[in-house]
């Protein structure tokens, strides 16, 4: 069982701020930086998915146990956080604290997964995974500095934080991806393009708090994906395409930007045009960008997002949920529950619509929002054993 506090709790870190002492041109919130952190995660662990000791599973639970870590210790300044970490038994110490203030939201997911939690901080052995996301939280890390850095020249700590960054990436250059990242500008340019995302906020014609980016939402979509399909027991290659969808599924609308529901619905035809523009411009500006072992996955995760699917000698065929549940949960079948992608990324709305009103919005674009979707679940009921 998934509890409503935990997914609250996931939702909280759309309202931590980061590098909040520095001078910033932007809000810099922690959902956002960890969704750029698993884009990247993504990017690196594809150069590296054929050694024997890699795993898809090892990665997404990496970084889902990572970012619960962070919701609880906040904005502790990375010198600290290093300190604690040099002596191992107060890191061991720090650790346990956390998973008590965890323990309630996520004992429900099963005492295997709550031991995978507590075992991944007690171990101190460099896993590839934990290799992938040190490597992915200091890149998207530098990213943001980087921003900070153009508003900060003369501040007091910046050269030392520059050169801190240089020398812990130092640290991951053995990383094929990471290798590549700095060798083709190109591949570069895809992952300043997925963090563009964070500058796009959703519901941006009406005032709101807090005001959730699409990159920040598409992480939160992937993550609620994976808590339910270990509920339902899906497959790894399922678990792979539902996480990896939810991540992806928006990278489109950095190309045409956060197009509000009532916009593509009020015109007949008008949703089946952008989507079309969508693909097109994917063909013309994103794949260009990617390396082509990762082409099929991105068309894969973001066209036709919200659909069912399974792979049989290669081709794809949409089936209902209920079918992946009965005969195709296998990952030679390769499935995706894009109708539960669907429940989620409103599920996601509605939560920002709730917290639209509980911190004083009177739109009613809101309230008419968490009624819409309140009365569509209820009459939908279970979709795909969700």
């Amino acid at each position: 069982m998934v509890k409503k506090e935990l997914i609250l709790k996931i939702f909280s870190a759309s309202y931590m701020q980061r590098w909040n002492d520095k001078l910033r041109p932007m809000q810099f919130i922690e959902l956002d930086k960890q969704a750029h952190k698993m884009v990247i995660a993504y990017f690196l662990g594809k150069f590296e998915e054929e050694k024997s000791d890699f795993n898809w599973i090892d990665i997404i639970e990496a970084g889902i146990f990572e970012f619960l870590q962070r919701i609880v210790i906040t904005d502790i300044k990375p010198t600290i956080l290093y300190k604690i970490k040099e002596d191992e038994k107060r890191y061991k110490e720090f650790n346990l604290w956390i998973y008590k203030q965890l323990e309630p939201l996520i004992e429900p997911l099963g005492k295997e997964f709550c031991d995978r939690f507590i075992n991944y901080f007690l171990d101190t052995k460099k896993s590839i995974a934990k290799r992938i996301l040190s490597a992915a939280h200091i890149y998207s890390s530098k990213w943001e500095f980087e921003i900070i850095e153009r508003a900060n020249p003369n501040g007091y700590d910046i050269d030392f934080i520059k050169k801190d960054f240089e020398e812990k990436m130092e640290e991951y250059y053995d990383l094929e991806g990471l290798k590549q990242l700095a060798l083709y500008n190109s591949y570069k340019k895809f992952i300043d393009l997925c963090g563009q995302l964070r500058f796009q906020i959703r519901w941006a014609n009406l005032h709101r708090i807090p005001q959730t980016s699409v990159l920040g939402h598409s992480l939160f979509v992937a993550m609620l994906s994976y808590f339910f399909s270990i509920q339902i027991n899906a497959n790894p290659k399922r678990v792979y395409n539902n996480y990896f969808t939810g991540l992806f599924h928006d990278l489109p609308e950095v190309l045409t930007r956060d197009i509000i529901s009532p916009v593509k619905k009020s015109i007949e035809g008008l949703s089946d045009l952008i989507k079309s523009y969508e693909k097109e411009q994917m063909e013309k500006i994103v794949y260009p960008l990617i390396p082509k072992r990762i082409h099929d996955d991105i068309e894969k995760f973001t066209e036709d997002e919200f659909q069912n699917f399974i792979f049989i000698d290669g081709k794809k065929q949409t089936v209902s949920s209920d079918d992946i549940n009965k005969k195709y949960n296998f990952s030679e079948y390769e499935p995706r529950d894009g109708e539960i992608l669907k429940a989620f990324d409103e599920l996601s709305a509605y939560i920002e619509a709730i917290a639209a009103v509980e911190n004083g919005s009177k739109v009613a674009e809101f309230t008419n929002a968490i009624d819409f979707l309140k009365e569509k679940y209820q009459k939908k009921g279970v979709i795909g054993g969700v």
